[in-house]
């Protein structure tokens, strides 16, 4: 752990971003060289790059307190080596569920494992942004990484619209965010986060307000909350299964920094606008995110509006405009990107070359067919509906305890109301899995005992923090505090 006397060498403290430039050097060269003679060979060197990006992350990243470097463009505090190592942790974990599928669809290729590693960058570089530009560059670096991830199935007409679709969301997001940061830049005269933290004071003029209105709903762009969700569903219907994985785990790292940055950290001085701005997309979030899901017939897009409905929750933290509601935004955060992990690496696992499993169908008395993916399904399934004692519970609890702290009544109804309609899907997975039968021509699932593994310690894990949800609380509200 480095104390203050080192976090002078802004190299050492950068390290997480250095290395992971690097690496990616090192993969494409190595891909360009190797990559046709060895097959998968990338991907267990790409595995291998963010097992040595977490050590070293450990090792020269890990701070005690905030420290400002690079003229004030990048700052290094425990939160951002925290989301480092959730970032490390879960592409790892991506790239393993995904590994079989892309070999059974001959989609095996080094750019994939790039791509994924370029799109965690741009993660690392949004978590540790301290200026407009640091913030700017990482939402381009995370989406046009992403862009191509979504297209990267060549041969399928339906990757490459959902790509088109998302690179049309994701085009007028950023030009939503530039137009806001412009005019936060012209007020302020200044692009240090800090520095506008300083500038700007309540009560906001007609121009703060302009400004903070165009960046919210870039935020909302980014995250896929209503009504700017669009195309999201389509995007995560059309992608590549493994793409759907990452999209919907990792990105959701890079959107919560961006809000906390540049919203909690860059302007507390306006909380009251935009936390009012916040609210009514937060109740739209909700309710149509849970209330859409129940019509869902594929399981892809069902999960899509269960992450809207989820982001919901995650705004509700940044609506209670404190310190308890950050951290029960981050906790909450943290919980739906490993229960998410889990469900879509379920749905990878259950398909097939030719069969995509994404259909709530195909899901029927899958218990006789592989009781371990029923089982992991199921406890995913409870979790996000929010059942004692999966981890869910505690996610939902927190941030209703934060919304109660702050006088919000009204939200707290709205946000259990929509929990209990939202359980309506979730167990209806449950239920197709354990009591309809199976139709005889589905295909076997993937039976890898390393991948079967990890998706055994995925599911446990969602009832393990619930039981014993104290250490990572703790560790969100040091966090943030």
């Amino acid at each position: 752990m480095l104390d203050p006397s080192n976090t002078l060498n802004p190299f050492a403290v950068a390290m997480p971003e250095i290395f992971l430039t690097a690496a990616i050097c090192v993969v494409l060269l190595f891909e360009a060289f190797f990559g046709a003679k060895r097959r998968g060979a990338t991907a267990t060197l790409t595995l291998f790059v963010l097992v040595i990006g977490a050590a070293l992350t450990v090792v020269y990243a890990n701070v005690t307190q905030r420290v400002v470097l690079f003229d004030g463009m990048y700052v290094a505090d425990p939160l951002a080596y925290v989301l480092k190592l959730a970032g490390f942790l879960i592409v790892a974990w991506v790239l393993l569920y995904s590994r079989s599928y892309l070999e059974n669809r001959d989609i095996l290729k080094g750019e994939y494992y790039v791509l994924a590693l370029t799109a965690l960058l741009g993660i690392f570089v949004l978590v540790s942004a301290n200026s407009l530009l640091t913030v700017y560059l990482g939402v381009e670096l995370l989406a046009l990484s992403v862009y191509a991830m979504v297209a990267f199935d060549r041969e399928s007409g339906v990757a490459a619209e959902a790509a088109m679709k998302y690179f049309v969301l994701g085009a007028i997001a950023s030009g939503m965010l530039l137009y806001g940061m412009s005019i936060i830049y012209g007020l302020t005269g200044t692009l240090s986060l800090d520095g506008i933290a300083a500038a700007l004071h309540s009560p906001s003029d007609l121009g703060v307000i302009l400004g903070l209105a165009f960046m919210v709903v870039a935020v909302a762009f980014k995250f896929g909350a209503v009504p700017f969700h669009m195309w999201l569903p389509d995007v995560y219907e059309g992608a590549p299964t493994s793409v759907t994985l990452f999209v919907g785990t990792a990105p959701k790292i890079a959107y919560f920094a961006l809000a906390l940055r540049l919203l909690a950290y860059g302007m507390p001085g306006a909380a009251i606008d935009w936390t009012r701005m916040l609210m009514p997309l937060a109740v739209l979030t909700l309710v149509v995110g849970n209330v859409v899901a129940i019509v869902q017939s594929n399981l892809k897009r069902m999960l899509a509006y269960s992450t809207i409905s989820h982001v919901g929750f995650i705004v509700l933290g940044f609506v209670a405009g404190t310190k308890s509601g950050y951290a029960a935004a981050l906790y909450y955060m943290l919980i739906y990107v490993l229960m998410a992990l889990g469900a879509f690496g379920v749905v990878v696992l259950a398909s097939r070359k030719g069969f995509e499993a994404d259909r709530l169908d195909d899901y029927k008395g899958m218990y006789r067919r592989d009781p371990l993916l029923a089982l992991a399904m199921a406890m995913l399934m409870f979790s996000m509906a929010g059942v004692p004692p999966f981890v869910g519970f505690w996610a939902k609890l927190r941030i209703i305890q934060a919304l109660w702290e702050t006088n919000h009544p009204w939200l707290v109804i709205i946000a259990v109301s929509m929990s209990v309609v939202g359980a309506f899907y979730y167990l209806r997975v449950v239920k197709l899995m354990y009591f309809d039968e199976a139709p005889e021509t589905l295909p076997a699932t993937v039976r890898s005992t390393g991948v079967r593994f990890a998706l055994g310690i995925n599911a446990a894990a969602v009832l393990v923090l619930g039981i014993l949800p104290a250490p990572l609380l703790d560790l969100c509200s040091r966090i943030i505090g």
